[in-house]
């Protein structure tokens, strides 16, 4: 791989915020409302990577749909009332958002979260400004590990797969990459088993790395 990278895309949760705390509060206020036992933090860690949907239908094994609905609804309403009293930034993303955008780089997010929530969580954190898209669970038909959002990234921004990369911590972020032949980074702090990262062309213990990557160094453009 001798070519340079044009577009970053990011996961959100488990790769630039760390949002387990509000996650397992919203998970564990919806199994209360409904008069379910709590789960512990490392449970919800289990449950996350495919949507709130997802994750209620998990943490609610063999329940009827009337009540998957209305657990969803008290999960969502809960996690947008309280969308960043817990959840931080990663240790470095700042100072490595900066660094990558100073040398031309363009960037995008691709969650499994619904859009909306996305968008919410990153103003809260003060970084949405570095994203020129945001594409959420309810943004297209299909979500990660589909190719396909990262597929309409690229035709959005013009830039061809091998000129752009998926960053994220779970298996759909890799697959989804893999998919649409980007190059895939995957991040070893995140909530994914590190198995799920065995295919990621790179890996990286820390979001500084992230500036290191040969692909993602090149001379720094004015702005």
């Amino acid at each position: 791989m001798s070519h340079s990278i044009d577009l970053i895309i990011f996961d959100l949760d488990g790769t630039l915020i760390d949002s387990l705390p509000d996650l397992a509060d919203a998970t564990n206020h919806m199994l209360a409302t409904l008069g379910r036992l709590p789960i512990d933090q490392d449970a919800v860690r289990r449950l996350v990577g495919q949507g709130a949907r997802r994750l209620v239908e998990r943490a609610l094994p063999g329940a009827p749909m009337d009540e998957i609905v209305r657990a969803l609804e008290l999960f969502l309403d809960y996690n947008h009332r309280h969308i960043a009293v817990r959840t931080v930034l990663y240790p470095g993303v700042t100072e490595t958002l900066d660094a990558l955008r100073e040398r031309g780089m363009r960037m995008a997010i691709i969650s499994n979260k619904n859009v909306a929530l996305c968008r919410e969580v990153l103003s809260v954190l003060g970084t949405e400004r570095y994203f020129e898209e945001i594409l959420g669970a309810d943004s297209l038909p299909f979500r990660k590990p589909s190719p396909e959002p990262v597929l309409r990234l690229l035709a959005d921004f013009g830039v061809a797969p091998e000129r752009a990369a998926m960053v994220g911590d779970s298996i759909n972020d890799i697959d989804a990459g893999k998919g649409a032949g980007v190059t895939t980074v995957g991040c070893t702090w995140g909530y994914g088993a590190p198995a799920e990262l065995a295919d990621a062309d790179y890996r990286v213990d820390s979001f500084c790395e992230l500036a290191e990557i040969p692909l993602f160094c090149r001379e720094r453009v004015s702005i």
